[in-house]
Formats: structure tokens, sequence, C-alpha cells
């Protein structure tokens, strides 16, 4: 296939995906019409008409024919998620005044789930550019779960439970056009459960939308200033831990709940895994809250539960600040959100299935080093044997996810720190780093409107290649560099 026409497949991909996106993205005019901002009506609506207007254009220009390739379908998520920023950017241009890169860095923010924002006077924002930020984190949360159902029913490797598992469609019947109405019910569903809960604490239901829509796509996006300390609502911190819990659950268990009305979520092994980190990552930070850094036992309590829930879930969320933590207790939150969450959810990292994978690969690979060669080692997942042509590749790329991981967070660390006129607490920074690439937000301090514009397009394409798990950025641009055979 050559580059044109291989690109030609992508491009309409993206066209048919934009178009479909495009009305999805108008319900902030709702908003704007019901809080009168009628002066900035125009500007949201050119989010809906550029969807639609682009979309149209790349489908009727390029069209596809034959079998979309697997390579086609990343190259066309890579965009995907690149267009949806680029177009949502302009409501923060046009009304806000941004830059470009200012509007692009608070739009990739709300595509990719991260809480980081540049917006500086959030009192005197409109209500429906607000609203607007914490939409995005939402829709971003339901296209990740949609395209990746997509994704495994193109790549023709959905009856492998493996592939399922790390494409977030394990035992989702993989058609979007069958299922689609169903999984969208259950993810608006879990949001009205999410506001529910949160109204408890006697919060006002503008800012238990807000907060429901954030917790449930693992965001972070606030309506005020101040982060969650702004409410005073302590049981409102306490609230917002099963709220983010669930959002990095594996999606799977509520559909099949959904479908099935019987399911134990504690037979899922991430789920347990989930729980795992949290209470003994709890408790660890509660300790050197405690011991370390001196806090009285209620407020230790308090900062150590949520930071770890917000950072296991990287929900952008924060009851504190983390560069006042002690260093050790600082670079142990940075190791669980660089983990993340469940895969199959909308929380962000390399996910707990890699690393399960990970580590039943080593156990594996030790086993078969003490015996001869011709005596077979089972690789066993979820009490099955899996064959050895299928697990070796899986546990590869596994692997391969969590290398460019690493080398992702040093090479942003390094083009930071060459080019930085002051100098820069380098734990702080690295939090920074690995929450932008976790989709997460919760910030150190690094993360701020006057850092220098280098940091900004840093942490912009970070966003980007965390999202979408740096593997299909990395092939659109060998498609783009190399072409395709």
């Amino acid at each position: 296939m050559g580059r044109l026409r291989y690109f030609s497949v992508v491009l309409g991909e993206l066209g048919e995906m934009l178009v479909f996106m495009s009305p999805l993205t108008a319900f902030p005019l709702v908003v704007a019409a019901a809080f009168g901002e009628w002066n900035i009506f125009l500007p949201l609506a050119a989010v809906p008409a550029g969807f639609f207007a682009c979309g149209t254009l790349l489908d009727h220009l390029f069209k596809r024919s034959g079998e979309v390739r697997f390579s086609a379908a990343l190259c066309s998520v890579a965009l995907l998620w690149l267009s949806f920023a680029l177009i949502a950017c302009i409501p923060f241009m046009l009304i806000l005044d941004f830059s470009f890169t200012d509007a692009l860095f608070e739009s990739m923010a709300g595509w990719t789930g991260t809480g980081f924002s540049l917006i500086q006077d959030i009192p005197n924002t409109p209500s429906a550019l607000l609203f607007w930020r914490t939409y995005m984190q939402w829709l971003g949360g339901l296209a990740i779960i949609s395209l990746s159902l997509t994704l495994a029913f193109r790549s023709n490797l959905e009856k492998n439970p493996l592939f399922r598992l790390e494409s977030r469609s394990e035992r989702i019947i993989p058609s979007v056009v069958a299922n689609g109405k169903e999984i969208w019910a259950v993810y608006i569903l879990l949001t009205v459960i999410s506001v529910g809960i949160i109204m408890i604490a006697r919060v006002p239901l503008w800012d238990a939308l807000h907060l429901a829509l954030s917790a449930i796509s693992t965001g972070g996006f606030l309506p005020v200033e101040g982060g969650i300390p702004a409410y005073h609502n302590q049981a409102l911190e306490f609230l917002l831990v099963p709220v983010m819990v669930m959002g990095s659950v594996p999606f799977s268990l509520f559909y099949m709940t959904y479908r099935n009305r019987k399911i134990s979520f504690l037979s899922d092994e991430q789920v347990r895994i989930l729980l795992y980190f949290l209470f003994f990552g709890s408790l660890i930070v509660v300790a050197d809250l405690l011991f370390i850094a001196g806090y009285p036992l209620a407020d230790a309590v308090r900062q150590g539960l949520f930071m770890t829930a917000a950072v296991v879930s990287t929900t952008g969320f924060q009851n504190a600040a983390p560069q006042v933590f002690p260093n050790v207790t600082l670079v142990f939150l940075t190791m669980l959100m660089f983990i993340g969450g469940s895969s199959g959810s909308t929380a962000g990292g390399i996910h707990f299935s890699r690393i399960a994978l990970g580590y039943r690969g080593i156990i594996w690979w030790f086993r078969r080093a003490f015996v001869r060669g011709t005596v077979l080692i089972p690789f066993r997942y979820q009490g099955q044997n899996v064959p050895v042509e299928v697990a070796e590749p899986e546990l590869s790329k596994g692997m391969l996810v969590i290398i460019l991981s690493v080398i992702t967070v040093f090479v942003a660390t390094m083009a930071i720190l060459e080019v930085h006129i002051i100098s820069v607490d380098v734990t702080d920074l690295v939090f920074d780093i690995v929450s932008a690439l976790s989709s997460c937000g919760i910030s150190a301090g690094y993360v701020n409107p006057a850092m220098p514009l280098l940091s900004k397009w840093v942490f912009i394409v970070t966003m980007w290649l965390g999202r979408l798990e740096v593997i299909p950025v990395i092939v659109l641009f060998i498609s783009m560099v190399k072409g395709t055979d």
C-alpha cells in the first residue's frame, strides 16, 4: 500500500470519527443559553461546526476502500486526539484571549483527562466555558472506551483475552455499532450515580455535576479556584474517593453487570490490585505524613487517603500541595501515578494489567531458565494456559509500552532542564511530567501559566503521548517519515 493510499485511508477514518463526534460537542451551547452567556455562544459553536466541517471535508476527499490496517487505525486515533485538541482550543483563544499554545495546552489537558490548567481567573471565567473544559474530559473518557473497542475489532485479535485486556475491551462484543448505546448508557448512569454520591456532602448541583464529570472520567477540572480545599468540605473529600475509584475500575465489569445483572468485581485481578494499592499505599502515605512530616492524625489520614486515591486513579483532584510532602512520599506517589489505574477504565498510566503480566512474565522466564530446553513451561493467565505464540508477543508489547513511557519521562525531563534558565526542583518536575504522561493533572508546582514556552509544548506532547499509551503516536510518525509497504 503506497503512502498516499495509506493516508487516504487514515484521513478518511479520521473524517468519519470527527463527524460522529460533532453533535456531542454541541451540548455546552445549551449551558451557554441557560446562563444567558450569548456573547460566547458563537465561539463555543465553532467547536461542533469545526468538527463537522473538517470531518465532512476529510470524509469526502479521502475515500476508504478495502481492509483497514491496524496501523492505519492507530494513526487515525493519534490524529483524532490531536484534532480534538486543535479544534477545541478555539473558544479559549476567542473568549479568554489565550495564545495558541496556552489554548492548545488547556484543550489537550481536557481531552486527555489531565487536570492541568492555565486559567488564572476562574471566578470571572464564563460558566459555559468552564463546563466545556469539564465536558471535554468526560467526552474524552467516553471516547477512549469506544475507540478502544473499534481498535480491538479491527485488529482481528479480539479472541485473544490478553489483547482484549490491553485494549480495554475485555469480554465485550467488539462492535461499537452494536453496543455503543448500551456502553454510553452505562457511562451516563455511572455519572448520575456519582452526582448523587457527591450531593450527599450538600454540594450544589452545578458543582456536583462538574465534580462527577471530572471524577468518573478521572479528569480533574473544577469550576472553583483553589481546588478541592476551596469547598471546605471534608465529607466531600471522603465521598470523592469511591467515585475516583469507580472511574479507575475496568469498564467491562460495569458493562457486564448491566448486561448480566451478576458479576463479582473482586474476582477481577485488576480490581484486587487497585484495592491493594489503595489500602497499602494510603497506609504508607499516612505514616509518612504522620511520622516524617509531623501532621496531626486527622489531617494525615484525610490527605493521605485522598491523595493516594487521586494518584492511583490518575484523577487530577488534590486536597494538599504535594511539593510540601516529604521527598520520599513524593517519589512514592510518583511511582503510583506512573502505574495508574486499570486497563479498560478511563484512568491513565501503564495500568495494572501490564504490571500483572510483567510479573507473570518474569516468573515464567525464570522457571524456563531452570529446566531443560525440551520441557514446556506453560504461561498461565486467569486460570488458563496461554500458548507461547500468544503470550510472548503480548508480554513484549506490554514491556514495550513501559519502556517507551520511561523514555518519554526521561526525554521530557531533559528537554526542559537543558533550556531552563532558572534552577528547577527535579523531583517536582518529574512528578508533573509523570502526571502529564499518566493523564492525571496533580501538580507539584512546576506547571503554571508563567512556565517557559518550550515547557508548555513538552507537556502538550507528553499528554498526547500518555493518553494514547505512546505507540499510536509513534506509529503515526513512522508512517509519515518512512511510509508503508
